[in-house]
């Protein structure tokens, strides 16, 4: 064979692979393929304590009426999937503000990922199967590092790309297309 058929073949050889890899490319992280994630802040804290307040409690109340289903003023869904912080000696805030909703859904909370675990979480959230509809709980102070993970940017989402520390009632929307890109973010405020 000489070096012209050689090239030649190889020429033939990537454009027939070429839409193979390109697939296996877009679908590298299918955990995320047509999902939504919701990432909000756990409910109000006490001045000390790692629990929450009466509010606090009534806003986990209330989330499981909120989020089931969850409807984002386009569509209605129901959770499937409840990810929170792990519990710290400081807080197990996050997780409480889900315990409502998955009692009553019946769906468990992830809680190994800790505040400083954002990439292990959607590392996971992309390459193992879950529900379509996500819901995470997770410290203010670290949201806009989370958010970065999942692909959006927190200055186009809060103000001053921060999570006030006052502020307990929103809900960030982020939908991901069948290539698991990130498709659209929102901030929605709650409505309880």
């Amino acid at each position: 064979m000489n070096l012209k058929s050689l090239v030649a073949t190889c020429v033939c050889a990537f454009s027939i692979a070429a839409p193979f890899a390109n697939a296996q490319e877009q679908n590298r992280w299918p955990g995320l393929s047509d999902a939504v994630v919701l990432v909000i802040r756990h409910a109000e804290k006490p001045d000390s304590g790692d629990g929450l307040t009466p509010a606090g409690k009534q806003r986990a109340q209330a989330y499981v009426k909120y989020f089931e289903p969850f409807n984002d003023g386009k569509e209605s869904f129901n959770v499937d999937a409840l990810y929170a912080t792990s519990d710290t000696s400081k807080s197990a805030r996050p997780k409480l503000t889900l315990e409502p909703l998955s009692e009553a859904i019946g769906v468990p909370i992830d809680s190994r990922f800790g505040n400083y675990d954002g990439d292990f979480l959607v590392e996971s959230l992309r390459k193992q199967k879950h529900g379509k509809h996500a819901l995470i709980a997770w410290h203010h102070g670290h949201i806009p590092d989370l958010l970065r993970s999942l692909g959006a940017d927190p200055t186009k989402l809060l103000p001053n790309g921060k999570w006030p520390a006052t502020t307990y009632d929103w809900v960030i929307e982020l939908k991901y297309d069948k290539n698991s890109k990130l498709l659209s973010s929102q901030r929605i405020q709650e409505t309880l």
